[in-house]
């Protein structure tokens, strides 16, 4: 890795100012690391082609230039959390305009806060460290989701957003957690059948994109054999959503042979979707909103078309599922359709019709 001191000076003041390092034949992204942690930078520079760095937000405003900022795909942030520092950046980043740059936090910096940074601030927070996913997608979504949003700040109805929100979050919890109480029994029930039924795990866990493409732990019973998301590949041809080569992949099969007896039930009851409680009161996903999608599937949505899909909180029942669950005649056009429909319109009270219209739509008549 090579190193380049900006402006020129003496060796031994290397950690007052800026380092700019290159690396061939990697991602053409360019990333702006705030921090002073080698390893974090050697990670860093195996996924980027380009990065610049900084001890501090003082050097980076008085050592990087307007252009060098231009080139920056996303800032991340390792130093300790102070919400007048990071305002201070912020406006910094605004008069410049560029505040369309995603910024990201490392979490580790953030575990022993008391307050978290405002939404307004950052776009996500991530273990840098651990990331084990590509950063392209990831980065191409923050883009295009931050430039959507700054697009729409004077919609009329932004200042009652927050509000909003915060009801949601009550409701949520309130809900989830009365649930969680009222269906342990049937929760220990299934968990007793399952681990009858055949070898492996009661609960299925896998990483998924919520909203702003936040990836999370995803809890469900386990319905198929161990390791079927390794048997996807082989399995392509019965997909009953369009195989294209090109733009958005969701992946689902009617009659999937790797389901077993009780997951059988499980789906067309939707039993198998009750886990997903611990998630709304992690905060993770919400009652009602857009299903968190796999990896693979969230990564062909990141385009202009599709990206206010991920506006919306990742939900266990949402428009999707009322209107089309069960169906084998969904498209992917439709699907997204109704996706970003939800994201647009949401709020309590269309909240509340989707959960008063769920129950019908909880018993599936086709194994899809």
């Amino acid at each position: 890795m090579h190193f380049e001191i900006l402006p020129d000076v003496p060796s031994t003041e290397k950690k007052q100012y800026l380092r700019v390092a290159t690396i061939a034949n990697k991602t053409a992204l360019c990333y702006f690391y705030i921090g002073d942690d080698d390893v974090c930078v050697e990670f860093l520079s195996g996924n980027f082609s380009t990065g610049i760095t900084a001890p501090d937000f003082e050097t980076a405003k008085k050592s990087l230039t307007i252009q060098q900022l231009m080139e920056v795909d996303v800032i991340i942030l390792d130093i300790p959390y102070q919400e007048k520092a990071l305002k201070d950046f912020h406006i910094f980043l605004k008069n410049r305009d560029l505040h369309s740059i995603p910024i990201i936090y490392n979490e580790r910096q953030l575990k022993n806060t008391i307050s978290l940074p405002p939404s307004e601030l950052i776009d996500d927070v991530i273990d840098l460290c651990n990331w084990q996913f590509d950063f392209s997608s990831k980065i191409s979504f923050l883009r295009k989701s931050k430039a959507y949003s700054i697009s729409k700040k004077s919609n009329k109805h932004q200042s009652s957003a927050p509000v909003r929100s915060i009801s949601k979050r009550a409701f949520d919890m309130i809900v989830s957690a009365v649930l969680l109480i009222l269906f342990l029994p049937l929760l220990i029930v299934i968990a007793l059948a399952i681990k009858l039924e055949s070898k492996g795990p009661i609960f299925y866990n896998a990483k998924r994109a919520g909203r702003g493409f936040k990836i999370f732990r995803f809890y469900k019973f386990r319905t198929m054999e161990v390791n079927a998301d390794k048997k996807i590949e082989a399995l392509a041809h019965l997909n009953q959503y369009s195989d294209s080569t090109q733009g958005p992949k969701f992946f689902k099969i009617y009659n999937d042979p790797r389901i077993t007896k009780v997951g059988k039930l499980l789906r067309n009851t939707s039993l198998d979707e009750l886990p997903q409680l611990f998630n709304v009161l992690k905060g993770d996903m919400s009652l009602v909103g857009n299903r968190p999608l796999p990896l693979y599937e969230a990564a062909t949505l990141t385009t202009n078309d599709f990206v206010e899909r991920f506006m919306a909180p990742a939900g266990i029942t949402g428009l999707w599922q009322i209107k089309k669950r069960g169906k084998s005649d969904m498209s992917t056009e439709e699907r997204i359709s109704l996706d970003i429909s939800y994201a647009r319109n949401s709020n309590l009270l269309y909240d509340l019709w989707i959960m008063a219209h769920t129950p019908k739509a909880l018993i599936q008549k086709t194994d899809v």
